[in-house]
C-alpha cells in the first residue's frame, strides 16, 4: 500500500494577546517558508509578536473528501 499527500507550509502570525491569523499565501516546502520568516525578522519585530511554518494538506488534492480530509486508496 502506497500513498502519497502533499503538504503546503503556511505562515501563521500570533499576536501577544492570543490571537493569530494564518496568512493567505503558501509556500511548497518549509525552507521556502523559513525563508520568509528569516526575511521578516529582519526588521524589528514588535513585542509579543511571532511568526511559524504550519504545513497543511495541498488543498488542491485530488482526493479529497467532503470534510476536507484527504482519501488513502490502497494500491495493490
Amino acid at each position: 500500500m502506497s500513498s502519497t499527500i502533499a503538504l503546503v507550509w503556511y505562515l501563521v502570525v500570533a499576536g501577544p494577546q492570543g490571537g493569530m491569523v494564518v496568512l493567505p499565501s503558501t509556500f511548497d516546502t518549509r525552507d521556502q517558508c523559513t525563508s520568509a520568516i528569516t526575511e521578516y525578522q529582519k526588521q524589528p519585530v514588535p513585542a509579543g509578536w511571532s511568526v511559524s511554518c504550519i504545513p497543511s494538506a495541498s488543498p488542491y488534492a485530488d482526493d479529497m473528501s467532503e470534510d476536507g480530509g484527504a482519501q488513502v486508496t490502497p494500491q495493490e
